[in-house]
């Protein structure tokens, strides 16, 4: 048998680092069990970096205001550059039924103190200039909302947590989990034990295998998506754009201008490609450019620098699954991100920790009524 840990954390992604850092900061002894060599070397480094508030839950309005006051605050209190821009969100509509719908939305958003507001098209061609004009009604915007690199922050959250006494395990694959009386006793690797007092569930695409260690069934299928990185140019445009319009082959798309200048996009394929597959394909680059350069022509002489393929593990209803299990005591869930992971990282951190500690306050149980693993899963979140 190995070292005893207050909490073992299963995944060190976007998730289980971030959560690693909140729970040392707090007084507990932290073990991450990671089967790949690094931290955030799966779903975390194909990440495209946005990071939003603007969703259409508390809950997840709550998680990611906080993950953006860490995110947007990291390098002046920790002293790391992470890449923080402070570009915003915008969702454009085309037609009188997508602004009716993205203004019924914001009426929502604005209950819950979203930072959300409507342009007009001629404010919206101001912050995204070049953008096409016919037919378009206005955009929504969120100033607040931002973007990171997610190698940058994955590995300065790592490194704080190391030092704030974390440990972590690379090259280990759980096995099994002990379990006695409706509890984890221990989590066995290829390689050791370790006794716990709690088990967090951050495995991401390997989160339903892992549930399935304690007899566990949770909701949680990966799908593909594609991304690709542009050259480095001159800044030219502000806010990430995200265009909700269903057409073949495509549920939607989205790009935005990181720190350093690069055009990072990727598109949503409809219907969902199930699994884990991570070669790049032949469709993707004529599939989302041409719906990029139409809605954005500037975008046509930029040069592709690379693609990549990950994925998004999915929930049915697109809201994560979080909290303590129902009928394992000691084990928290928190899984299916639905490729939000990374903006949901460091917000969910904290939460996860309040949640070991049995320190939740009244807003996280109405944030984790969003996230509960005993739902029905028949909602549906309308910006997920």
């Amino acid at each position: 048998m190995g070292k005893t840990f207050d909490v073992v954390v299963i995944g060190a992604g976007s998730v289980g680092v971030p959560a690693a850092l909140a729970l040392a900061r707090a007084g507990l002894s932290v073990l991450v069990i990671e089967a790949a060599p690094s931290p955030g070397q799966l779903s975390n480094k194909k990440a495209i970096g946005g990071i939003r508030a603007t969703h259409s839950d508390f809950g997840k309005i709550k998680v990611c205001q906080r993950s953006i006051e860490i995110f947007s605050t990291w390098k002046e209190q920790e002293g790391d550059e992470i890449g923080w821009l402070s570009n915003g969100y915008s969702y454009p509509a085309y037609s009188d039924g997508m602004e009716k719908k993205l203004k019924d939305l914001m009426k929502v958003q604005h209950g819950f103190g979203l930072n959300i507001r409507w342009v007009s098209p001629a404010e919206y061609n101001a912050l995204v200039p070049g953008i096409a004009m016919e037919d378009l009604r206005g955009s929504t915007y969120s100033p607040g909302d931002g973007s990171a690199s997610p190698l940058l922050a994955v590995n300065a959250f790592y490194f704080k947590s190391l030092a704030a006494g974390a440990e972590y395990r690379f090259n280990e694959k759980v096995t099994s989990l002990r379990l006695a009386k409706g509890r984890v006793t221990a989590v066995v690797t290829d390689k050791e034990e370790y006794a716990c007092a709690e088990v967090i569930n951050a495995a991401g695409n390997s989160g339903r295998e892992i549930a399935g260690l304690a007899g566990l069934d949770v909701p949680v299928e990966p799908d593909n998506h594609e991304g690709a990185i542009t050259e480095p140019v001159q800044r030219f445009f502000g806010p990430m754009v995200v265009d909700i319009r269903p057409e073949p082959g495509s549920a939607n798309y989205y790009f935005y201008q990181n720190h350093e200048g690069q055009v990072v996009f990727c598109i949503t394929p409809d219907p969902p490609i199930l699994g884990v597959l991570n070669e790049s394909t032949a469709a993707f680059f004529p599939l989302v450019a041409r719906r990029m350069v139409r809605l954005y022509p500037r975008l046509a002489s930029l040069r592709v620098r690379r693609s990549w393929r990950g994925q998004y593990p999915m929930t049915p209803d697109g809201f994560p699954i979080v909290g303590r299990d129902n009928t394992v005591e000691n084990y928290i869930h928190a899984v299916g991100m639905c490729g939000q992971g990374f903006m949901l990282g460091p917000g969910l951190g904290e939460l996860l920790t309040r949640i070991a500690t049995r320190q939740e306050t009244a807003d996280d149980a109405r944030i984790l009524q969003s996230f509960l693993p005993t739902r029905e899963f028949k909602g549906v979140e309308a910006l997920k």
